[in-house]
């Protein structure tokens, strides 16, 4: 969420940095708002000291036996002003809350300015493309020769964008899961198994809410929403809660289903298993001290490399420009898998830093010192990893010429010593 502090004390700044979003921000109504707000808070406290004073006079009148009728009418009236007035400034704030929440981040200043994804700058990438004495096949007829992905029962149970995984199909998935897992307590992050239903405001805390929501799927009776990531409930943890210096950082780690209504929009990716409405991942979050939040990025985004490497899996990282970082980002890298029998390059990790974009929503915050004041710090999440397309990649990667697939030596522990996926 952006402080209006620094809205009222650079407008211009701010302006400037949504615009290289694409975005622009009526700045001067923004703040018109605000200080017709502030006005109306201004005003009913003069008019309550006021309403106090003329109540003292209405007692010494009674006390000397005067008629204090018109005193009292007058001291109706401020009642009534002051009521209009509040019912006005709740008004102005909740329509103020609204349109700040709606507002995505401002890109950190180091984000390279752009204006499509087509000017994200290459950072480094890692191995080789696989290559083949033959013609490789694409995941979806490797699935279906194998018996591992029934993409057609899948339809006939929920529709399409759901995928059944059968067989070693089913076991490669939880062998990665546990992998990935296991590999993040490693490197210090606390597992945690978090609900997969939310409620709003934990949904409003990390940036679904309210730009979001026609993305998600919601249960109207209850008024709770599937996860579309565990960046949700694993970052509202702390929400509400101030945490001491010693705290941090604090490293967080989750696997969960994910559920997402956008996946396939405008027919994008409808065949195989690349986009999902339901797709399994698994998430890291990080809370950490504002100076340290950029080195955090860092060790972030070798965190998930770290897991495509054990894989033997070739990927290159980006960093998002200004004009396809997300919402709640301020500085953002995505990793890119290879996947050479589509021969394209999937996105199976994006690792952000959101400042304190996501702890002013959520209200999470730290005492830089002990006894000291709160203030609030950031947080970190990086997707570790989607499972989805790591598994295209694997299929894609390891496979052989007789359409059979080699288990990466990474995952042969996970899958019971099993080396091989044959029909």
């Amino acid at each position: 969420m952006i402080d209006i502090k620094k809205l009222r004390d650079d407008a211009s700044t701010l302006k400037a940095k949504w615009q290289s979003r694409g975005l622009d921000v009526d700045v001067d109504a923004l703040l018109a708002k605000d200080k017709e707000w502030r006005d109306c808070i201004s005003s009913v406290e003069e008019l309550k000291k006021t309403r106090n004073d003329e109540s003292k006079k209405i007692g010494q009148i009674k006390k000397s036996g005067g008629d204090a009728t018109e005193q009292m009418a007058a001291v109706k009236k401020i009642g009534d002003d002051i009521k209009e007035l509040d019912e006005k400034a709740h008004t102005l704030h909740e329509d103020l809350q609204h349109e700040l929440l709606s507002l995505p981040n401002p890109p950190s200043d180091s984000s390279p300015v752009g204006k499509s994804e087509e000017d994200n700058p290459f950072v480094r990438d890692w191995g080789t493309k696989a290559e083949f004495d033959f013609k490789p096949q694409a995941h979806w007829d490797l699935g279906e020769k194998l018996g591992i992905l029934d993409m057609e029962r899948a339809a006939k149970i929920s529709g399409s964008g759901f995928a059944l995984y059968r067989g070693a199909g089913a076991k490669l998935e939880r062998a990665l899961i546990n992998f990935f897992l296991d590999r993040h307590e490693e490197n210090g992050y606390q597992e945690n198994w978090t609900p997969f239903l939310v409620n709003s405001k934990t949904m409003t805390g990390t940036g679904q809410l309210p730009k979001f929501k026609e993305d998600l799927y919601h249960t109207e009776k209850d008024d709770r929403f599937l996860i579309p990531t565990a960046e949700v409930p694993v970052t509202n943890i702390y929400s509400e809660e101030i945490l001491e210096k010693d705290d941090l950082p604090k490293y967080m780690c989750a696997y969960t289903p994910c559920f997402r209504r956008e996946a396939g929009a405008a027919g994008k990716d409808t065949r195989g298993i690349i986009r999902m409405h339901q797709f399994n991942k698994v998430e890291m979050v990080k809370l950490v001290e504002p100076d340290q939040s950029y080195t955090e990025l860092e060790l972030l985004v070798a965190d998930a490399e770290q897991l495509l490497q054990n894989l033997g899996l070739h990927y290159k990282v980006i960093e998002l420009c200004t004009a396809d970082i997300g919402f709640s980002a301020a500085r953002c890298y995505d990793i890119e898998v290879w996947a050479p029998g589509i021969g394209r390059y999937l996105e199976v990790s994006s690792c952000s830093n959101f400042e304190d974009f996501q702890s002013r929503r959520a209200n999470i915050r730290y005492r830089p010192e002990k006894g000291g004041k709160p203030t609030y710090l950031h947080t970190l999440n990086g997707s570790g990893l989607a499972l989805p397309r790591c598994v295209v990649a694997i299929m894609e990667t390891y496979q052989r010429e007789d359409g059979s697939i080699e288990v990466p030596d990474a995952l042969v522990p996970y899958m019971n010593g099993q080396t091989e996926i044959t029909p």
